[in-house]
């Protein structure tokens, strides 16, 4: 009997091994080949990932705090004040082991992402003053996330999201007064380029981390530091590379334009033959908008490098679904910001927040502060709450981001291969005023209100004019197709094609109304609608598969 016991303890060991072997060979180094990325095989990857916002860098947005604690280091003061010094050693030791888990990569992993942006913070590092040292646990931190990646096959971009003196002059960089002092004070550079080189010598043999972010978001024209400072940004940039080329060879390097990452008209040629090039994409416009992106497609071509969106998000899942499918038509990646937040119903988590927490965000606006004791329950109870598992799902902004189903496909997010391939219009020389301002497919506002600041656009056709909607599906069965749609005259007669098979349909109201299609067969993997007016006018708000 026992020698039977270690021949299964035997076999369950060689099987451990053999499936960590195998799981671990899908993680190779990564590097660039002229526009793409590639892995070691020569296979050409697209990094679909998540920014790990408000772990290693707490941003006063995200506790919904205010002036008084807009950035970690005030953050960190208002948790003293609350609770003093001792239990708040204590509250971000818990905070840190909690708030990103194991649990968050692996979830990450199986919704279908296959990358993280790790947003740092050069003072759990590195402590500051005039000697300052390195910080063994914030390595360690960065070791275990690595660690958890590499298990469920994913990809490490680390981001260097405050730098020493801050490169921004804004609280996003934890700078001590929103002043970009990493471009004024010489040792804050030679600071950065001594903890870039420590952190290349740390994981230069760690296929896992993808990349190294250099600086986020530096020098925003608002705050006055480019116009003074962006002269100084890529002799940084090259100082920093030739410092990491000394002892690491093998990883991107990923550079940001200043003015938040958007403006890269220094950039004229790439310094090392490693790199890609890196913008933030955030649509926030009134009514909603796609933004353009030709100007850095044009960059592409120019640079001959590949391009990356490291932050887009914070809105609605109209924005979401264009997104996701306007970068992947332009063979662009991305890193939807952030994976989590408190009280919010547009991130794929969102952290409960506590009872009365309020009281502690007032305190940050300058209102009453509340007592230890009950400061201390608050706060508690938040390191409870910022666990995954006790974190509120929402599958609908994740399907929107990743444009799968079920999910609301908006009519305005019709495919973007242009022009008798995505969409046939009479009339192409008529562009639409909102949303895809470039494009001719009519898309009207339901309402007559400019300043909504939410999705409320609907599209028009006209005979024989049709549009088409590529979506993934995970699963091989029929769903259930609704319309939300009206007809200019009725009835409007439709002919639906879904995956080359035809259904015809009339619409029967001027009014909107939500209408039942019928059930169609969808494969797992991508699937393809068109909705084409073969009578009539058709004003079509969005269509959804159940």
């Amino acid at each position: 009997m026992k020698i039977i016991s270690v021949l299964f303890f035997t076999i369950a060991i060689n099987c451990l091994v053999y499936a960590q072997g195998k799981q671990e060979k899908n993680i190779s180094f990564l590097h660039t080949t002229g526009q793409n990325i590639v892995n070691e095989s020569g296979d050409k990857i697209y990094l679909k990932g998540v920014g790990l916002g408000n772990w290693l860098l707490p941003e006063g947005y995200m506790w919904q705090f205010g002036a008084l604690g807009d950035r970690p280091r005030t953050i960190e003061k208002v948790v003293m004040d609350l609770i003093g010094s001792k239990k708040a050693e204590h509250f971000w030791k818990e905070y840190r082991k909690n708030y990103i888990t194991e649990a968050d990569i692996k979830r990450i992993a199986e919704l279908g992402f296959d990358c993280v942006r790790l947003p740092l913070d050069s003072r759990l590092l590195l402590s500051e003053g005039d000697n300052p040292v390195y910080i063994e646990s914030g390595f360690q931190l960065i070791d275990s996330l690595v660690s958890w990646c590499k298990k469920n096959n994913m990809y490490v971009i680390l981001d260097m999201h405050a730098a020493p003196g801050g490169q921004t002059g804004a609280n996003i960089d934890d700078s001590r007064n929103d002043s970009p002092d990493l471009f004024i004070d010489q040792k804050y550079q030679d600071q950065l380029v001594d903890l870039w080189t420590k952190l290349a010598l740390r994981y230069k043999k760690e296929p896992a981390v993808a990349a190294y972010d250099l600086l986020n978001e530096p020098l925003p024209i608002g705050t006055g530091s480019a116009d003074k400072f962006k002269h100084l940004l890529v002799p940084l940039y090259e100082r920093i590379t030739s410092a990491i080329r000394k002892v690491d060879t093998r990883h991107m390097i990923t550079l940001e334009g200043y003015n938040w990452a958007g403006d890269w008209s220094l950039f004229d040629k790439p310094f090392d033959t490693n790199v890609f090039y890196q913008f933030h994409y955030y649509c926030w416009a009134t009514p909603d908008h796609l933004e353009d992106i030709n100007y850095f497609i044009r960059k592409r071509n120019e640079l001959q490098t590949p391009i990356w969106v490291g932050e887009t998000g914070e809105k609605d899942n109209t924005i979401y679904w264009g997104t996701s499918q306007y970068l992947a038509a332009n063979d662009i990646g991305y890193a939807f910001w952030p994976w989590k937040k408190m009280d919010t119903q547009n991130t794929p988590y969102s952290i409960k927040k506590p009872n009365n927490w309020d009281l502690i965000s007032e305190y940050t606006k300058g209102g009453t502060k509340p007592d230890s004791v009950t400061a201390d329950k608050i706060l508690s109870d938040f390191l409870e709450n910022i666990k995954l598992a006790n974190c509120i799902y929402f599958e609908d902004v994740c399907n929107a981001i990743l444009t799968r189903i079920p999910e609301k496909i908006e009519a305005e997010n019709y495919g973007h291969d242009g022009y008798n391939r995505s969409y046939f219009v009479l009339d192409t020389l008529n562009k639409s005023k909102y949303y895809r301002t470039e494009e001719p497919v009519q898309i009207k506002l339901e309402s007559s209100n400019e300043d909504q600041s939410l999705s409320e656009q609907y599209i028009e056709l006209q005979k024989s004019e049709w549009v088409a909607y590529d979506f993934n599906s995970l699963d091989n069965k029929k769903h259930h197709l609704i319309i939300r749609a009206s007809a200019g005259v009725v009835p409007a007669k439709l002919l639906i094609e879904i995956n080359n098979k035809q259904t015809a349909f009339n619409i029967l109201t001027t009014n909107f109304i939500e209408t039942n299609i019928g059930n169609f067969y969808l494969k797992n993997g991508n699937n393809r609608i068109q909705v084409m007016v073969k009578y009539g006018t058709l004003n079509m708000d969005w269509l959804k598969f159940n």
